[in-house]
């Protein structure tokens, strides 16, 4: 069993991203998830350690003692450190005191302290439920490095990498997955996949934005991309060409296209994904779910992210 230490503030969203990367993903506490067998969990966005599991108890420095006091701890030798956190701060609990009680505990077992460079760390998590494991994987971070305004080609609007990275993941990016962007703007979400092992291939109807996307790509991604200007709704591509499609749908007020012929452009867009596609993510400023309904998908999950007080992200999980 695994520990998983959330990100953001959006548990349900985090966990649904954590299983792309792990099995029987299931609710601890604020902040806090555990899972079962775990794959490549270093690229995911809204998740930020993954540790083995030790034990559970009532976030209190005292329980937290007395249950690794109880449990067993294979091959005692080497330097270990450990690191404790009031998740979202709503324990109250003194992490300085747990480190140190929780670190007495482990040298009584044999262990030596190294706080710069030990050979295993223990965590200790506390939120409306404490948790400790020991630390498997630390998720890679970066997304400040990859800031749309930093890129070669930049528009506003363009999302967040950490966001972009999630949806790629839940649209299934991973070696060996070929993942499509139909309406790929500066190409972010195809930037992410590519980054996790993806093979990329975005569309955009407008030239400067397929030109602008291709810059994108090769200034993080060593190839395993294509970019083509082309309709969404006509895709230059074979049925089940993809694994995966994933796009961010125009939002109403930033669009050339608005009403009814914004309705038309989406559930076309979706009917084609599905034509060449098993699965998709598709996001917008509202929800889609009729149009992917009327398009033959199955909206599995729905998210509303909110971004800012006049724009909240709807996130559709199709297959």
């Amino acid at each position: 069993m695994y520990l998983l230490e959330l990100a953001g503030d959006d548990d349900a969203f985090a966990r649904r991203e954590a299983a792309s990367r792990c099995s029987a993903v299931e609710p601890l506490a604020p902040g806090l998830a555990t899972a079962r067998g775990v794959r490549r969990p270093e690229t995911l966005a809204y998740t930020r350690r993954i540790c083995r599991l030790v034990g559970t108890c009532e976030p209190a420095v005292d329980d937290a003692v007395a249950t690794l006091s109880a449990a067993g701890i294979d091959d005692a030798d080497g330097t270990v450190a450990v690191r404790a956190r009031d998740v979202r701060g709503v324990s109250g609990v003194d992490t300085q005191a747990a480190e140190r009680r929780l670190g007495a505990v482990l040298v009584d077992r044999g262990f030596d302290v190294d706080l710069e460079a030990p050979d295993r760390t223990l965590v200790a998590l506390f939120s409306e439920r404490a948790a400790l494991g020991w630390l498997t994987a630390e998720t890679v971070r970066g997304f400040g490095d990859r800031r749309p305004t930093d890129r070669p080609f930049f528009q506003p609007g363009s999302m967040a990498p950490m966001d972009a990275r999630a949806l790629a993941n839940l649209a299934g990016a991973g070696p060996g997955a070929r993942l499509l962007d139909p309406m790929c703007g500066t190409g972010g979400i195809l930037v992410e996949a590519g980054l996790v092992g993806a093979e990329v291939v975005g569309v955009d109807a407008q030239p400067k934005m397929a030109r602008g996307a291709r810059r994108n790509l090769a200034a993080y991604l060593d190839g395993g991309f294509e970019v083509c200007r082309g309709d969404a709704t006509q895709l230059p591509l074979a049925a089940g060409a993809v694994d995966g499609v994933v796009f961010d749908a125009p939002y109403g007020r930033q669009s050339k296209v608005e009403g009814d012929s914004l309705t038309a452009l989406v559930g076309d867009a979706l009917a084609e994904a599905r034509r060449v596609g098993s699965r998709a993510v598709v996001v917008g400023d509202r929800p889609w779910a009729d149009a992917a309904e009327a398009a033959g998908w199955t909206v599995e999950a729905r998210f509303d992210r909110r971004v800012h007080g006049s724009l909240t992200r709807v996130v559709h999980v199709l297959a």
